[in-house]
């Protein structure tokens, strides 16, 4: 292939007839090619240093994951320094950390470098007398390629751990929010003397973090139960007189019972982790005491428990 130096044209034919391009001529003999040429190094060092500059990245986030577990306990630097750990767990520890940090850039990375870095490499070893440097280049390429797998594989080691760890936290979120409706209840108890009829009144009490109403947001009103026990104590049936009779009779007539139900239990289903209610994984919250549904079940309305009390 020549170029032709003036306008950069590229054709297979030589410029004695002129460039194809411009039509520029030659005004004498070309150069003569050297008797020796050093091979280049440039293509090698790319990859040289791309493998060395992943390797470097990888293990400068997992040190900096080791002193931060190190540094929670420290209150000064000589602390800090002789706590660092250096078994084998701790580091392994610290490369799972840096990995999941390093795993939004790993599979762009292993496709650059498998793409680029491979090619880049197949055209250094076709011509080792133009290109020197190949056995760095094969470390480097190597290197490169190591680092995202490496980071892939700490990242799989992790992934049940970090479901579990997940789980618990959906679980922790859930508790508080039964714990919060809980207190909330307390709260409105103590205020009106009674459970709330819908659980919808608790928006009333006061809530200046709105932390109530948050816990209430993804409720669902149907799922709660009040129930109250009332203590019915039989008496000796004693003789009236007349007057008495009268009296009470009249005044039964005109007076009607006015006194609310006193409502003192409660069961509220809670919805689970799917945010629906009537799975397996509802919570039953039944007088401050959070308990697993463990299977769908009808929900109902009201309900009032008589309870008879021996004399």
């Amino acid at each position: 292939m020549t170029i032709c130096p003036c306008c950069g044209f590229k054709s297979e034919t030589e410029l004695s007839a002129g460039c194809a391009a411009c039509g520029a001529c030659p005004v004498g003999e070309a150069l003569p090619k050297p008797e020796h040429e050093l091979p280049s190094y440039g293509r090698s060092l790319v990859l040289s240093v791309m493998g060395a500059l992943l390797v470097l990245v990888f293990v400068t986030q997992t040190f900096v994951a080791l002193t931060q577990f190190s540094a929670r306990g420290a209150k000064s630097n000589l602390a800090f320094l002789s706590m660092i750990p250096f078994d084998g767990w701790s580091w392994l520890a610290a490369g799972e950390t840096a990995a999941w940090r390093l795993k939004w850039i790993a599979i762009p990375l292993a496709i650059f470098v498998f793409l680029f870095g491979r090619k880049l490499y197949r055209s250094i070893a076709a011509s080792p007398d133009r290109f020197c440097g190949v056995r760095y280049a094969r470390r480097g390429l190597i290197a490169s390629l190591a680092v995202p797998v490496l980071i892939l594989i700490l990242i799989g080691i992790t992934v049940p751990t970090r479901l579990e760890y997940r789980q618990l936290g959906i679980e922790a979120g859930l508790n508080a929010q039964a714990r919060r409706i809980d207190r909330a209840l307390d709260e409105y108890r103590a205020t009106f003397g009674t459970l709330p009829d819908n659980i919808s009144d608790l928006k009333q009490l006061p809530d200046a973090d709105r932390s109530l109403a948050t816990a209430l947001s993804s409720l669902d009103v149907s799922g709660y139960r009040p129930s109250a026990e009332l203590a019915a104590v039989p008496k000796k049936p004693q003789k009236l007189n007349g007057a008495v009779i009268r009296n009470a009779s009249i005044s039964g007539a005109d007076e009607s019972i006015t006194e609310r139900l006193s409502f003192t239990n409660y069961e509220l289903l809670l919805p689970g982790a799917d945010k629906v209610l009537g799975t397996e994984d509802d919570l039953i919250l039944r007088d401050g005491i959070v308990k697993a549904a463990g299977a769908r079940r009808r929900l109902g309305g009201t309900t009032v428990t008589n309870k008879a009390m021996k004399q």
